[in-house]
């Protein structure tokens, strides 16, 4: 069986994909972990005024993380043939992509070469979200005689009953979204920390949920490969069946992760809120008490 959460990487410390989608720049990161390629929040902000040396660190090499079952765990739902080419060939196709251009990237970087950099970004959107995606993807999936099926719990379920009505209704509503994707994409659950709400959005190709500032909680595959050996071109029918396997404590803890970076993200906002307004009293309270002194000063005179 394969080890779980055996794997990690570094992030690079230019931008990249995983930093514009909203990674937090903190060093390591277990891809499979829920907390990972989640936190809208934290996008990075960077000047556009460049230092007089730059600082060009070596490219970070990202890698295939495990996953977190065997290849044939979720059968009959998904083959395990499914499992081995999509995991083995697909993700690691977008793993090395992105390390090849993030190679390019910061080589065009150390030499200011903008247009290249710009021409790089393509890649890396594509190849980055490639990765990030599948990332979470794994860990939302489970065996049936595991976490996998079943029915979300707790807040999680609280929220989707307020926003859908209830489960069933909101499996519908996904389903129905999700299958009418054109072409390559992905269907998604997302939190909107913006308005404490969960949405259902749909995106083309592998771009990632947090470029929407939605934090990622389950993503649903539809791209051929995931589906096509088995279900031929009824998409339906197979998002109709994936639900048998769906992690809904992976959710869950997604979920909570959430909802803990937003009420840090506002511990933060009103701490800083907080010193500015000391900082402008303070500096009121000075310049009042200079204009009393001259003021004073003036009287004396």
């Amino acid at each position: 069986m394969a080890s779980v959460f055996s794997r990690i990487f570094r992030r690079a410390p230019i931008p990249t994909v995983m930093q514009s989608v909203g990674v937090p720049n903190h060093g390591v990161v277990n891809p499979l972990t829920p907390g990972a390629f989640m936190d809208p929040l934290a996008i990075s902000r960077y000047t556009t005024e460049a230092p007089s040396t730059p600082a060009v660190s070596p490219a970070p090499v990202y890698v295939l993380p495990d996953l977190p079952y065997d290849f044939n765990s979720l059968e009959p739902v998904i083959s395990a043939q499914i499992m081995v080419i999509h995991h083995q060939k697909h993700h690691q196709a977008y793993v090395t992509n992105l390390n090849a251009a993030l190679e390019k990237y910061h080589a065009a970087a150390a030499k200011r070469d903008l247009q290249q950099m710009i021409h790089l970004s393509k890649a890396i959107n594509f190849n980055g979200g490639g990765h990030i995606n599948h990332s979470i993807f794994w860990t939302n999936l489970a065996s049936k005689g595991t976490t996998g099926g079943g029915h979300p719990s707790g807040d999680l379920n609280a929220y989707l009953v307020k926003e859908f009505g209830s489960y069933d209704k909101f499996i519908e509503k996904f389903n129905a979204e999700t299958t009418a994707i054109q072409g390559s994409g992905w269907g998604w659950l997302g939190y909107d920390s913006k308005w404490d709400r969960l949405r259902i959005v749909t995106l083309a190709n592998q771009d990632p949920i947090a470029t929407l500032g939605l934090f990622p909680l389950l993503g649903i595959d539809v791209w051929e490969h995931a589906y096509y050996l088995q279900y031929k071109n009824d998409r339906a029918s197979y998002m109709k069946a994936i639900w048998q396997v769906v992690n809904w404590r992976n959710v869950e803890e997604r979920f909570a992760n959430a909802k803990k970076s937003l009420e840090v993200h506002q511990a933060a906002v009103k701490a800083e809120n907080e010193k500015k307004a000391e900082e402008e009293k303070k500096k009121a309270e000075a310049e009042a008490a200079a204009a009393a002194a001259e003021k004073a000063e003036r009287d004396r005179r």
